[in-house]
């Protein structure tokens, strides 16, 4: 628990203020950022299978949402277009309704075991093109939409914010019994009666990936 009233007038409201209490960049951070895809990316995204992406709303509210699948299951179809299948999720389509809103996303890429991350910024569309979605088939499942992302910038991030965290130390890891499962945390967030038949649903249809 926080004491201090975050909600007092401390706020930092302009760039000038920020920049103060940070040293400036070097010349190597300055320059990291690139508006392309090169071989060192490539090779970052086919060893990846897990990213995170990041849009906004008409509005701007944002959202994030993981994607998953094996790894280098986003194709890089040249140095500036990625494509991203659509699995099956829990039918919100939080993520596809606010790119038809607002082409602007974000992409984090990670790699288990690496503190590194692959930083994607760009904006994306809905696409459906057959033999594009039968090029992202896993199992013989071939998803129904695809997010093709074209790339503005592109960079590697530093591995202080995972070495902080020990993502991947095994040591860190925290038991599952440590909180409820899903269905029973979801149906408390919704003031819902818990039902244990609910709870074998969810991790049935959690089994079923594609």
């Amino acid at each position: 628990m926080i004491d201090a009233d975050v909600t007092a007038p401390a706020c930092v409201d302009s760039e000038q203020e920020l920049r103060a209490l940070h040293a400036a960049p070097s010349e190597l951070v300055k320059r990291k950022c690139v508006d392309r895809l090169g071989r060192h990316c490539r090779d970052f995204i086919a060893l990846s299978p897990f990213l995170v992406l990041g849009t906004a709303d008409a509005n701007g509210q944002a959202d994030v949402s993981p994607r998953g699948d094996p790894p280098g299951f986003v194709k890089v179809l040249d140095d500036k277009t990625l494509l991203i299948p659509e699995r099956p999720g829990n039918n919100l389509l939080d993520s596809l309704r606010n790119i038809v809103a607002n082409p602007e996303v974000g992409l984090l890429f990670l790699i288990p075991g690496f503190d590194e991350t692959l930083r994607v910024n760009g904006t994306a569309a809905l696409v459906r093109e057959p033999a594009a979605l039968a090029a992202l088939a896993v199992d013989g499942n071939a998803p129904k939409l695809a997010i093709r992302v074209t790339v503005r910038e592109v960079y590697l991030h530093c591995a202080r914010s995972f070495r902080r965290a020990k993502l991947w130390d095994p040591a860190a890891r925290v038991p599952r019994e440590r909180l409820p499962s899903l269905a029973r945390m979801v149906m408390d967030m919704a003031a819902m009666n818990y039902d244990e038949a609910i709870d074998r649903r969810v991790e049935d249809s959690m089994g079923k990936l594609y």
